[in-house]
């Protein structure tokens, strides 16, 4: 009787659990997970990237638009990656086990590793901010790889980088098309609000804030928003209230 008791309480905090709604995320930390997640409940229907506008298909083949070309990482050009808007490396050097490892941090060979690999494995609160499906955007793999995790910004040059994808990359700095700065300046404020050890400098906030206020939501933005929280869990109010103001949630 007691053990049924037990078992009971358990289910019916898993069911409490189930259905809350954090300011975080609390549901997936696995990065692998969610870009799954992502792949298969949120993007299944719009199989479209963050900054090129390109269709990828269910095996993450790319169909880059006309007038796409890049000189470098051609193999990873021609398949999706889930990018971290914010990037990893932005709040994950707020975490002691990236900065200077942890003593179960060491490969095969006895030999110590800290970074992400070390955050990965020790931080449970890391895995969780990692795998926050509001900062996951699909992006051609290349350009994913150029961007690396540089700060965004308005660059002076009009040249760009992927010939009729209007993506910059410059001096370690990036400018995104016109299409995508709204939904980057949303995840960054998001990103910010949620997470207190993550903070924007006073001069990317004030950027994100004009793009968020120039660059409105759109209905897939708001759709985006409502699948992943009905996976994570969690809301991005940021996305939300302006989804909200625009009668689209």
């Amino acid at each position: 009787m007691i053990r049924l008791k037990n078992n009971v309480k358990i289910f019916l905090s898993l069911l409490l659990i189930s259905n809350t709604t954090f300011a975080n995320n609390m549901a997936v930390d696995s990065f692998s997970k969610a870009k799954k997640l992502l792949e298969k409940k949120v993007y299944q229907d719009h199989q479209e990237t963050i900054y090129c506008s390109a269709k990828f298909n269910n095996k993450k083949l790319v169909t880059p638009p006309a007038g796409f070309h890049t000189t470098k990482y051609l193999k990873r050009a021609k398949k999706i990656e889930w990018e971290h808007i914010v990037p990893a490396e932005n709040f994950g050097r707020t975490f002691t086990e990236w900065r200077e490892g942890h003593a179960s941090c060491k490969n095969t060979k006895g030999k110590a590793f800290k970074g992400r690999k070390c955050a990965e494995k020790k931080s449970l609160e890391y895995r969780y901010m990692q795998a926050d499906m509001f900062n996951l955007y699909p992006a051609i793999g290349a350009v994913n790889a150029l961007r690396s995790n540089y700060n965004f910004t308005m660059l002076p040059s009009e040249k760009n980088d992927f010939g009729s994808c209007a993506m910059k990359i410059d001096n370690r700095k990036a400018e995104p098309p016109v299409s995508a700065r709204g939904r980057i300046a949303r995840t960054y404020l998001y990103m910010d609000e949620t997470y207190g050890r993550y903070s924007m400098s006073k001069q990317q906030k004030q950027l994100m804030t004009a793009w968020d206020k120039t660059y409105p939501v759109n209905e897939w933005e708001c759709e985006r928003a409502k699948k992943i929280t009905a996976i994570q869990h969690s809301e991005n109010k940021t996305v939300k209230s302006r989804c909200v103001n625009k009668q689209l949630w």
